[in-house]
């Protein structure tokens, strides 16, 4: 395997236009409001009916009505709400306020107004140019650095902040860029674009390699894009990368998993109150090449879902660290004010019928990449040995 593949993982930078964070996995479940239900299982009636809640409702009412400087309402219930969540005692159940919401959302989302490039967080230089995307239509290249906005010096400005201006465009507006010695400036419009979630390239003996970065909404048509590609130019086995993906939408997971298990082979249980519902496969779409999933201690969530099924139904060998651990899932329901709830519905089960919350995923060939540090104790490089591992355990 050349240098090149070498820590071709490592090679991803904040995209630009996208604000990322660590995103615990959801499910795509929505609480229902239908006629007199506030759930499936509790109505406005029997909501009336609870005396806990009367009480709670009167000490609101007293507060809001007696105490003697203006109460924010709205405030005032976010608290209340955090609480409930707070009393949960689960890491994974939690309230969201407006901006929080937001930004979950759009990193799901699959899709973002931008450009189409990836942009180093710490000098604005430009590491990815996306095909068909405005940046590629203006001529944008890699090692552009980007330095005004609209005749704009943005050059002491954060990353975000630039993020936010081009996000917030809405006429055509231009950008300087450092070239070299050269300066030059481009004239392009935002757009909404696809985020790009994976990454891929076929390596030596016909070995795809797949990174696979977030599960959001649109990465299932993104994966099977690039399985199509790879397996027209020859592709014999494939590595999927799942290091540091820290989950996204169960759906997601699932419709991935559809597109390697033979019809009726189990993806995953739910365990919801002792009650054990299977999710099998149910596409005639299978594959039968050689698979290895690459995996970390940040690897969570929808990534072990996918990884599980892959070992347990499939047959593929994981390299890399043990897995996060986490083995239960979310539902989210948005709130009239913008804010929403996160919290846990059931826990999920292997193929196998383990739960491997707190636990993680055990890898069948262990192996920690080497770090190599300067004088100072600054890092340098890494050298992936996950990888190289991984190349090994599929070359013949």
């Amino acid at each position: 395997m050349n240098k090149q593949n070498q820590g071709f993982k490592l090679s991803w930078v904040l995209i630009i236009v996208v604000i990322t964070s660590i995103v615990s996995a959801l499910t795509t479940g929505l609480i229902v409001y239908n006629n007199n239900k506030v759930t499936s299982k509790v109505s406005y009636t029997d909501l009336a009916k609870d005396q806990e809640l009367n009480q709670f409702l009167e000490v609101y009412a007293n507060i809001i009505s007696e105490y003697y400087e203006d109460i924010d309402k709205e405030e005032l219930l976010n608290k209340a709400i955090a609480a409930m969540m707070n009393y949960l005692g689960d890491d994974y159940s939690t309230y969201l306020d407006n901006a929080e919401t937001s930004n979950l959302v759009d990193s799901l989302s699959g899709e973002y107004k931008g450009i189409g490039v990836s942009i180093n967080n710490a000098d604005k230089t430009i590491t990815k140019v996306y095909k068909n995307t405005p940046a590629s239509e203006a001529g944008i290249l890699e090692g552009d650095i980007i330095i005004g906005f609209n005749n704009e010096d943005v050059t002491d400005i954060t990353t975000s902040k630039l993020v936010e201006k081009i996000k917030e465009s809405t006429n055509p507006f231009s950008l300087k860029l450092q070239r070299g010695s050269e300066t030059i400036t481009v004239s392009l419009s935002s757009k909404t674009i696809i985020s790009p979630n994976i990454d891929y390239q076929l390596l030596d003996n016909n070995i795809g390699y797949l990174m696979v970065s977030t599960f959001s909404k649109t990465l299932a048509q993104q994966v099977k894009n690039a399985l199509e590609e790879m397996e027209s130019a020859g592709m014999q086995s494939l590595i999927i990368d799942l290091r540091d993906n820290t989950g996204g939408y169960l759906d997601a997971a699932e419709e991935v998993a559809n597109m390697f298990l033979e019809k009726n082979q189990t993806i995953y249980s739910l365990n919801y109150k002792n009650n054990i519902t299977n999710y099998k496969d149910k596409t005639e779409e299978k594959r039968t090449y050689d698979i290895v999933v690459i995996l970390n201690g940040n690897s969570a969530s929808a990534s072990e879902i996918l990884a599980a099924a892959l070992k347990e139904s499939y047959g593929a060998k994981i390299v890399g660290e043990k897995s996060f651990g986490k083995g239960k899932v979310q539902q989210t329901m948005p709130l009239e004010d913008g804010s929403m709830i996160k919290y846990t519905s059931a826990r999920w089960l292997t193929p196998n019928g383990i739960c491997i919350d707190k636990i993680g995923i055990i890898p069948d060939y262990p192996v920690s990449n080497e770090e190599k540090l300067d004088e100072n104790g600054n890092l340098i490089e890494i050298i992936d040995h996950q990888l190289e591992q991984a190349v090994k355990v599929l070359t013949p």
